[in-house]
């Protein structure tokens, strides 16, 4: 079995114990992980070039550095629907 058949296994394998919690994929150099939850106290984003680090911090992974997006408060929420990745409009009736 070649390197790059190991990381697909590998992969496969991450992504079946993970898949739950977080969105897997691989690059020809790094593993990559995107929190499934956007209101997550953990790091939203896992960037590693060694698998090993990457299970580590998967299933421990670190603090968010920042507060989650303004755009996910319960305020927006409540006053806007989303139209599409980015886009949100307005509940309330255009001003005139």
């Amino acid at each position: 079995m070649g390197t790059r058949d190991t990381d697909d296994v590998l992969l496969a394998m991450l992504k079946a114990r993970y898949g739950d919690q977080w969105n897997i994929r691989r690059t020809e150099h790094l593993w990559l992980a995107t929190a499934e939850d956007p209101d997550t106290d953990n790091a939203p984003t896992i960037v590693q070039p060694d698998v090993e680090t990457f299970v580590r911090e998967l299933e421990d992974p670190p603090a968010r550095a920042g507060r989650p997006s303004l755009l996910s408060s319960s305020w927006v929420a409540s006053h806007f629907d989303k139209a599409g990745d980015g886009a949100y409009v307005s509940r309330a009736s255009p001003r005139l």
